[in-house]
């Protein structure tokens, strides 16, 4: 609908300029915007204003040439009718003029009634977007350390990032979702010494377990299934030849648990990276060179250095250290070059809010690369607290002294976990409810909409019933003229904002732009139905409801789609 308007005002602007009302034909950029009581209607733009300087004339005179245009294009209820195209006749009740100049605009009902017949049409993509016009982006999320188990920090940052993922692609990217695994390094090795002394300490070893080892029940847990397999064998090896079969045991085994607890929170993965890789293929050291023979790396004090600094960053950071070993850094580098080498234009990382000051060295190594800053961004998620019936909550669980992913999903479910989790921005802290996500009631977001879904498709299956219908996901688009209740208006506009608020989402990488959509859209539905019967002796009538609502429906499904949570048929 923005764009119709937009349209209405560009010509209005033309044709004002033709007949001598406005000195200039050029045109600025304008907004158009809903303004957000509807008393000051449905569009508003801010034309006249932006215009000034060009035309040399005060905001409002411009507005009331412009008005003055429209009033004769198009039918208002003074009579006033003029040359009228098929898009615009009828599509505009009255124009006004508000403040210094914003020409605001008031739509006919008629106006609404094609987005029920566009939304039935369109079924599974109404709402999709081609703004991303193909462009390859990954997205990278979760990437935990194959030391643990996901915690219920995992949790929010696995459902963003997978939504953040599915909102692209349904606004037209070329999207891949990766998962880093950091199977190399210091922690790797850390996780095999743990399980070693566990192993150890089983065998009636008398060890004192080191405060920088992992201490979960998950580690005796896996040193007592090692055992089970390996026997009396590991403790005929060396120590670091056990120290590295248990490392190897462990990593996988934990890396098959982060599978399948994704898995079931509905999460996939169109790539797994493993950082061993960029070893074996001699990528790291080939992005050390490549720095090195560009200056951008030095030797001092027996360790070698990026130049960060001269690329914003607060200070020179280390990639090798002085015993030879390369840090993290050094493998993030080459997962990055290689991201870009594999053809993709921006590359999205989804990292906890501790790693806030690591987005500098990285950007520096982007950027030194020869790619720009904006083909990189990170999405920060903060912590989530979790609550019980609004008190802090420990629970007790077998990994450790955190709660995993695992345990959320058990206790609520992976609905409710990631629609919860997606309830606020993730800059925000988060607040999680562990009763309030299991009620069934309209106190639980989750619930409120879904149950629209089932509601719904009960509406449907009575009308199907009683042969109003043939088919319960029909697709008719009858008699909507008589659509004219200000519930049945406030409705179709709401669904009409979809795919605008799809394409916010998408810019601003923030998923919790569809979740406030959909409890709007909830929210209207539910003031409908409590206030309006679908089905009624009136037949024209109940056919254009029915349209109306599937179209709610549809929308409803789209929308939770996007998030990863189920649209049910009943509940």
């Amino acid at each position: 609908m923005k764009v119709t308007i937009k349209k209405i005002v560009l010509n209005a602007a033309q044709k004002a300029f033709e007949n001598g009302a406005l000195p200039s034909d050029q045109i600025p950029e304008m907004e158009i915007e809903e303004p957000r009581h509807q008393s000051h209607g449905d569009f508003s733009t801010n034309f006249a204003m932006v215009s000034a300087a060009i035309q040399k004339m005060p905001p409002r005179k411009i507005a009331e040439s412009l008005v003055s245009v429209i009033e004769a294009l198009c039918e208002v209820p003074d009579g006033i009718s003029g040359e009228i195209s098929d898009e615009t006749a009828g599509l505009i009740e009255k124009v006004e003029i508000a403040g210094p100049g914003f020409i605001t605009f008031f739509l006919s009902n008629k106006a609404w009634h094609p987005v029920v017949d566009q939304n039935l049409e369109q079924d599974k993509v109404y709402g999709a977007s081609d703004m991303g016009k193909k462009k390859k982006v990954q997205v990278e999320f979760v990437s935990a350390n194959p030391t643990g188990p996901l915690h219920v920090g995992h949790g929010r940052g696995a459902a963003v990032g997978d939504s953040v993922g599915n909102i692209l692609s349904f606004a037209g990217f070329d999207v891949q979702k990766a998962y880093y695994i950091n199977d190399s390094g210091r922690q790797i090795r850390t996780l095999g010494t743990s399980v070693w002394l566990r192993l150890l300490q089983k065998a009636g070893k008398n060890i004192e377990f080191p405060d920088d080892c992992y201490k979960g029940d998950y580690i005796k847990d896996l040193a007592a299934e090692i055992y089970e397999k390996e026997g009396d064998t590991l403790f005929r090896k060396t120590e670091d030849d056990a120290l590295l079969v248990c490392a190897k045991f462990a990593a996988k085994k934990i890396l098959k648990g982060i599978r399948q607890d994704l898995s079931d929170f509905g999460v996939t993965f169109d790539q797994w990276f493993s950082e061993q890789s960029l070893y074996d293929a001699g990528r790291i050291q080939k992005a050390i060179e490549d720095f090195k023979s560009k200056d951008l790396m030095y030797e001092e004090d027996g360790a070698l250095w990026f130049r960060t600094q001269d690329f914003g960053d607060e200070k020179n950071r280390v990639v090798v250290r002085n015993n030879g070993l390369t840090t993290y850094f050094a493998s993030d580098i080459a997962y990055h070059m290689e991201k870009y080498e594999r053809g993709f234009e921006k590359v999205i990382d989804v990292w906890g809010a501790d790693h806030h000051g690591y987005i500098k060295r990285i950007d520096a190594s982007i950027v030194a690369s020869g790619r720009k800053s904006e083909q990189f961004e990170v999405i920060l998620v903060q912590l989530v607290n979790l609550l019980r019936h609004g008190k802090p909550v420990q629970m007790s669980t077998r990994a450790g002294e955190f709660v995993t992913l695992k345990d959320i999903v058990d206790e609520v479910g992976k609905d409710a976990a990631r629609f919860m989790f997606l309830s606020r921005s993730y800059d925000s802290g988060l607040e999680f409810d562990l009763e309030l996500a299991k009620q069934k009631n309209s106190d639980n977001p989750v619930y409120y909409v879904q149950y629209v879904h089932a509601r719904i498709t009960g509406i449907l299956l009575k009308a199907k019933q009683e042969n109003i219908i043939q088919d319960i996901d029909f697709n008719k688009g009858e008699y909507l003229n008589v659509l004219n209740a200000v519930e049945e208006i406030n409705l179709m506009k709401i669904l009409n904002a979809f795919k605008e608020n799809v394409e916010k989402s998408a810019t601003t990488l923030h998923p919790h732009v569809i979740f406030t959509y959909l409890m709007s859209l909830a929210s209207a539905f539910h003031s409908y139905y409590n206030k309006h019967k679908v089905i009624s002796n009136d037949s024209e009538l109940t056919q254009a409801r029915l349209s109306l609502v599937l179209a709610v429906k549809k929308v409803i499904r789209n929308g939770l789609t996007l998030l990863g949570v189920f649209a049910p048929e009943r509940m």
